[in-house]
Order: structure tokens, then C-alpha cells, then sequence
């Protein structure tokens, strides 16, 4: 193997190989509104789900090249409020429009096809198209050094699509959800490829070693 010391390597010699290594990684579209009450629409996939009670969602959004804060980063401080939402195979397009470094005011929904929707909790909107959102409120934040903060919200309202979650067991079906992952470079894949792997309990390994087997699921139309 080749072994990298992080302190002998370039930022961006860290950012190659983190993401390259740390894949697939989530993406939350996150909409947030400016203090004009314009919306903002960016993607960001240093992000994932941190704790479950309290309910905390982590971001990590990268500063400008001259270490300004971009507009996500400033609107949430501005507002404390933020709205993460999921992103299906069928919002790639859209979210790609979305990556695009327009200038500040610039409504990327309108410019994607987008549709927002009033946040219910929040001030800012979520997006229609998407299979789920996540209203979320500023807990805190952390300065990664010049070019970096991370972000903590606790979620403070979900909405999901009516076809994906069954109301008794709020179980979320993963096929249809259809989420995309991030990759390295410019790459992402799809989680159509899906199987079930149950932990194992102690009393399961000691009668049969070993670290089970998997359950493919598969439907035509996601195949």
C-alpha cells in the first residue's frame, strides 16, 4: 500500500483523496433564504445524518477561493434556519443547475425548474420535487481554520414523499427513494444496485460464524 502523511500534503492533495476514499457520499440540497428573503439553492455532499435524538444533520460548506463565506453559509448565520433536501436520481439535472456559481440573489430553483414550497417550520422553502426535505434550525457551527465551516442543524420538521414512507412503521422505501451518492471527481452513483444485510446478533455468530448473507431487492422498473 501507499502510505500519505495528511501534514506533508497540499489542500488539495487531502480533498483528492478524502473524496475518493469516502464514497458514496450523501447530498443535501440545501435551500436557505437571504435577508432580502430571496432563495438560495446549493448542493453540498459533506454532509450526512449525525444523531437521531436529538435530531442533528451536519454540512460542511466550503468558503470562496478568497475565504468569504458563500451564500449558504451566510444566510444560515443570518437566519439560523436551513432546509435539506434529499436528491433522487431524477433531480440530478436540476441539482447540477444548482452547483452553478451564479451570483448572489440569483434564484437557482427558478433557473432549475424547481419548485419551492413554503417551509412550515422555517422561513426558508423546501423543493416540491424532492422525495424528502428536512427542515432544520442552526444549533452551531464550527470554523474549520480559513476554509471551512461545519454546520449543525437539528431537524425540526421532515416531509416525505406520501408514496415512499409507510405511516405505521415510518419505514422509508429505499428503491423508490432512489437517492444518489457522490463519488470522486465528477462522478456519482446511483442506489438502484440494493441489498439487505441484517446485523447479527452474538447467539447468530456463535451458532453459524461469519457475516451473513445478503438479501438482493429488486424491482423491474428500478433495475
Amino acid at each position: 500500500m501507499l502510505s500519505f502523511d495528511f501534514q506533508q500534503l497540499s489542500a488539495r492533495e487531502k480533498y483528492k483523496i478524502l473524496i475518493g476514499s469516502v464514497v458514496p457520499r450523501p447530498i443535501a440540497l440545501v435551500t436557505t433564504i437571504d435577508p432580502q428573503g430571496r432563495a438560495n439553492a446549493a448542493p453540498f455532499s459533506f454532509f450526512n445524518a449525525l444523531s437521531a435524538d436529538p435530531p442533528i444533520l451536519a454540512l460542511g460548506v466550503e468558503n470562496y477561493s478568497d475565504l468569504s463565506p458563500k451564500d449558504t453559509t451566510r444566510n444560515i448565520r443570518e437566519n439560523q434556519e436551513f432546509t435539506v433536501n434529499i436528491v433522487s436520481d431524477a433531480l440530478v439535472e436540476a441539482m447540477n443547475v444548482c452547483a452553478v456559481p451564479f451570483e448572489p440573489g440569483f434564484d437557482e430553483l427558478v433557473a432549475a425548474g424547481l419548485t419551492a414550497i413554503p417551509g412550515t417550520r422555517v422561513a426558508c422553502p423546501r423543493i416540491g420535487e424532492a422525495p424528502v426535505a428536512l427542515e432544520c434550525r442552526r444549533m452551531m457551527a464550527l470554523s474549520i481554520g480559513q476554509s471551512r465551516e461545519i454546520i449543525l442543524g437539528e431537524v425540526l420538521m421532515a416531509h416525505v414523499r406520501d408514496d415512499l414512507i409507510d405511516p405505521a412503521t415510518l419505514y422509508i422505501d429505499q428503491l423508490g427513494l432512489d437517492a444518489i451518492g457522490r463519488m470522486g471527481g465528477h462522478g456519482y452513483a446511483r442506489t438502484r444496485d440494493y441489498f439487505d444485510l441484517p446485523t447479527r446478533s452474538l447467539q447468530q455468530w456463535t451458532e453459524a460464524p461469519g457475516g451473513g448473507e445478503r438479501r438482493w431487492v429488486r424491482t423491474e422498473e428500478l433495475a
